[in-house]
């Protein structure tokens, strides 16, 4: 394993430990694929996660004005299943703190709990297990900015991006290991349903 791993590492640690699993997957919108993939299941892996926290800070410490302020970044995650990666980063840079954003439910809007909110000029990392549309992360960038804060870079363990995601092309951008979106299929289109391969429901 390098100290940065490759795409190819990345994914195959994603299978070993379960976050990348191919088979026969119904989506809570029914749509099904053929894999399935979910970060958090690799993070749960001490060992795992430390190899992809420290490969994803080894990235930042190569930047050198994020390198030096360092010492007061705050990490930021989105939502809770960034939190893992987060925590992870947090201790491998030592920086200053890490914390939250949350919503009470799908299409709420994001919120920062009482006592914890951004200070004004606040260096901010955005952290995240995935990137994919990227909603999330600019409604709290969004959220961070509006606060006086200044969102300086943005890490994710896996980029996926689907159609029409958001740009972050004016943010330093980071990420270990780049995946094709998912391909989701009707029931009536889907090939694994005509091959009579069993079906698994996933909630996420």
């Amino acid at each position: 394993m390098h100290l940065v791993p490759t795409d190819q590492e990345v994914i195959e640690l994603l299978r070993k430990t379960g976050g990348l699993r191919e088979g026969h997957f119904e989506y809570p919108n029914g749509l099904h694929a053929s894999e399935y993939l979910q970060v958090a299941l690799t993070m749960r892996n001490y060992d795992a996660a430390k190899v992809l926290s420290v490969g994803l800070s080894r990235q930042l410490r190569a930047h050198a004005d994020i390198r030096a302020i360092i010492p007061q970044l705050s990490i930021v995650a989105p939502a809770t299943s960034g939190l893992p990666v987060a925590y992870g980063m947090g201790e491998a840079l030592r920086v200053r703190q890490v914390y939250w954003a949350e919503r009470d439910g799908v299409g709420d809007k994001h919120y920062f709990r009482q006592f914890l909110d951004v200070q004004p000029e606040e260096k901010v990392l955005l952290v995240d297990d995935i990137l994919r549309t990227g909603r999330k992360l600019t409604e709290v960038r969004k959220l961070i900015e509006e606060r006086g804060g200044e969102v300086v870079g943005l890490a994710v363990v896996i980029h996926q991006p689907y159609p029409e995601a958001a740009m972050f092309d004016s943010l330093p951008f980071y990420y270990l290991a780049k995946l094709e979106g998912t391909n989701y299929k009707e029931p009536v289109t889907c090939e694994q349903c005509r091959k009579g391969v069993p079906l698994t429901k996933v909630l996420v």
